[in-house]
């Protein structure tokens, strides 16, 4: 056997290490296994359909390539027949490639034939919507852009007057103001994806809560059982940096609604959703102690008629201690089975003195055998 043909027998192929790598997760369960054999992690799918993980991950934002829940809860995957379907389409895959291509300011000005700085009024007045973003190594923020949809706006007719003229002055008013719509319309944008993703009620109002403040969905989710079971549902988070660094806070003021009017849209969106999810299913709660109630009902009566005895003791003159009309013993005692004070202490003098209470040890031992 030449040394060509124990190199082919023994190192396998791309796909066969990729499925045998599959196969070591699913385990031995066969309905498991049967559902990845159907389904591929989003990392294989998006080398058989030629993309980088980032431009994969934008394709299933856009909704280019569909992905299901994973059975086994290790997140999503993408089933087979999902890839053959869009191996199968026009243009593949440079068509694909071309809908999920991201651009930034400077190349999306480019694109448009315009300044970098007219480009950037675009979009703070939100003509162009970014897509993604990501912090440079200064902790800037850099937007990215479909260039796709860049080409589509520089194609349009009626905005020839943006490209190549002046801004309008009511426009420009509002640059001076400080507008700046790049953030929100992001965070459009991803809602939309997250939406997109689930159809279950309770993950739908995490999806939007976590656009909010937790202060401002404490609000409206003011059940803390509902709450913390919304939370389970609570959506991935793309990590900026370290957290509680200067990055990740960055990220999350981005993430985070700040527009009264937006704030108030995601409450009123929420509150809808919540009252959605309740119908659809109940948020779980810990069983109540039946048991509980009663003691406590249990020994509220007992000291209730402690406290009356002892009025009923003060007020026919007896000159006893409040403390002395009823041992502590006696308010775990049923008042059928108690006995009068008189009665027990004479109980205990006669025991004294018929039974006197016996030496022990050695003396008690040495006094009874001199007897």
């Amino acid at each position: 056997m030449s040394g060509n043909t124990i190199t082919q027998s023994v190192a396998p192929s791309a796909n066969t290490a990729a499925a045998l790598v599959d196969a070591t997760v699913v385990g031995t369960n066969p309905a498991v296994a049967t559902v990845a054999r159907q389904t591929l992690a989003q990392s294989r799918a998006a080398r058989e359909l030629g993309l980088k993980r980032g431009e994969f991950d934008l394709a299933v934002r856009l909704g280019c390539v569909r992905t299901v829940p994973d059975e086994g809860g290790g997140g999503r995957r993408v089933a087979r027949a999902e890839i053959d379907r869009v191996m199968s389409e026009d243009g593949f895959p440079d068509g694909l490639k071309k809908r999920v291509e991201a651009v930034g300011t400077s190349e999306g000005a480019a694109l448009m034939d315009v300044t970098a700085a007219r480009f950037t009024r675009f979009a703070r007045l939100g003509f162009v919507v970014p897509v993604k973003f990501y912090l440079n190594r200064y902790r800037a923020v850099v937007w990215l852009y479909l260039a796709e949809e860049l080409r589509q706006f520089a194609e349009a007719e009626e905005n020839a007057p943006l490209l190549n003229g002046r801004t309008p002055e009511g426009l420009r008013d509002q640059l001076d103001a400080g507008l700046d719509l790049r953030a929100r319309n992001w965070r459009g944008r991803h809602v939309g994806f997250l939406l997109r993703q689930t159809e279950d009620p309770w993950a739908r109002a995490a999806a939007v809560a976590s656009l909010l403040d937790p202060a401002q969905a404490a609000e409206i989710v003011a059940d803390p059982y509902e709450r913390a079971y919304m939370n389970r549902f609570d959506p991935e988070r793309t990590t900026h940096g370290a957290p509680d660094s200067p990055a990740a806070h960055v990220a999350a003021r981005i993430m985070t609604a700040e527009d009264p009017d937006e704030i108030s849209w995601l409450r009123s969106d929420l509150a809808n959703t919540l009252q959605e999810a309740r119908a659809h299913r109940r948020a779980p709660r810990p069983t109540p102690n039946p048991r509980t109630p009663v003691a406590s009902r249990e020994r509220s009566e007992l000291i209730e008629e402690r406290r009356r005895l002892i009025e009923e003791r003060q007020q026919s003159g007896d000159a006893r201690q409040p403390t002395e009309a009823l041992r502590p013993t006696d308010v775990l005692r049923p008042a059928h089975v108690r006995q009068p004070t008189g009665v027990r202490q004479q109980a205990e003098v006669r025991q004294t003195v018929d039974e006197p209470e016996r030496p022990r040890r050695l003396l008690g031992w040495l006094r009874r055998r001199n007897l």
